[in-house]
């Protein structure tokens, strides 16, 4: 009887560790996926609209590409979708050019745009293809958007749109249900940290009523009820060549530096409705910050890896001196170790040897938490800690 309750404590004690681990384990994966850095920025540039009185759509588009890369994002990392080419359109006065002004001064399809999907191509299943990631194996990379859970992606798309619909290639239609439902298999599937939508359509904000996914930010030309209007009409192209809103938004990155702090909290208030003769909406209640600290460039340029040293950078004739130098170190140091591992092992005790048995695996756990793809990852590490511990928890019984 005595040799039974004192083996109670310990197991108690066995079984309190296993579950404060446990419970662990959920909290720091769930909490790691909150907290991952941001890494990397893409964009995804639509433009819907066919027919050559749709011109500004494409404009529209090629002219937030050319800022984009101006600000930092390279094309690999920006999905380009045109429905219609204005540029070689028979009804173009100036061939193989398109233009968002009527000075002409800036040929916006220059030799440099890497247009991804054209024509047909450009559909609600492709687009939604796009965001979810779900492609035929045929489908090259350049072609999908390869973001992940640090990636902070600008979604921008323009065209004809209505209430809680935006029209491709004016035959079929992106409801808002569609766009919230591949939002949120985004970030089921980990595939953004935030996401900004912009859209400059008539009753543009009617296409984010069915958004509820957290890290989402959502902008829209006009309200329910009112129009989207052109900035201009260029009288050699015959049509318009951009809309208000993008034409303002085009102005306010104009003025930026790409080292500029300026945050979205003033490129949102730089929209005037007597300018835009619309209301542009915000939907924010589901972005958790504030947007005075949220730098443009977040979405609309590039992310640039700096590494701090202490000391001035090596070149690599030295690093390769100093490897040499640790690998005769460690060749020396392996004949001198050999004979005092056994007998410290044989010195161990009880509680030493949990520690040089859990040690490292715990240490590997805590290491992997932030790569971890699921929480099913963690406790499959739990499970698998569980095996030396019940192990010893035998051993200390007999």
């Amino acid at each position: 009887m005595a040799l039974g309750v004192s083996k109670l404590p310990m197991n108690m004690i066995m079984e309190v560790l296993l579950l404060i681990f446990l419970s662990y384990s959920v909290a720091y994966s769930s909490s790691a996926f909150e907290s991952t850095m941001h890494t990397n920025n893409w964009a995804v540039l639509v433009c819907t609209s066919r027919f050559w009185f749709n011109y500004r759509h494409m404009a529209n588009t090629l002219s937030l590409y050319r800022t984009v890369k101006r600000l930092g994002i390279p094309d690999e990392r920006i999905i380009l979708m045109l429905a219609d080419d204005m540029a070689c359109n028979a009804r173009n006065k100036y061939p193989a050019q398109v233009f968002n002004n009527e000075n002409h001064i800036l040929n916006l399809y220059g030799d440099n745009v890497e247009v991804d999907y054209r024509g047909y191509e450009v559909t609600v299943e492709n687009f939604l293809r796009v965001l979810t990631g779900r492609h035929e194996t045929s489908v090259p990379r350049s072609k999908r958007l390869l973001s992940d859970e640090g990636s902070h992606i600008l979604l921008y798309m323009t065209g004809h749109g209505g209430d809680e619909f935006l029209k491709f290639q004016d035959s079929e239609e992106l409801q808002s249900h569609d766009l919230a439902d591949a939002v949120k298999q985004m970030k089921e599937k980990r595939r953004f940290k935030e996401l900004l939508i912009m859209v400059d359509t008539c009753q543009a904000s009617t296409l984010f009523s069915q958004l509820h996914s957290p890290g989402v930010l959502a902008i829209g030309s006009s309200m329910k009820g009112e129009n989207s209007y052109s900035h201009h009409l260029d009288s050699d192209v015959g049509v318009s060549v951009v809309d208000r809103f993008t034409f303002y938004t085009l102005a306010f990155f104009e003025r930026l530096n790409m080292y500029d702090n300026a945050s979205l909290s003033s490129l949102f208030n730089s929209y005037n409705p007597n300018l835009l003769m619309s209301t542009a909406y915000y939907r924010m209640d589901i972005y958790q910050r504030y947007l005075k600290e949220v730098p443009v460039t977040n979405f609309f340029g590039s992310v640039m890896k700096t590494i701090h040293t202490d000391s001035a950078y090596r070149s690599r004739s030295n690093k390769k001196i100093e490897e040499a130098k640790s690998n005769m170190s460690l060749d020396e140091s392996i004949s001198d170790s050999d004979s005092d591992d056994e007998d410290q092992f044989n010195n161990l005790t009880a509680e030493k040897y949990l520690w040089y048995s859990v040690g490292p695996l715990w240490s590997a756990i805590l290491s992997n938490a932030n790569t971890s793809e699921s929480i099913d990852t963690l406790v499959c590490y739990g499970l698998l800690l569980m095996l030396p511990l019940l192990i010893f928890s035998t051993w200390l019984s007999k």
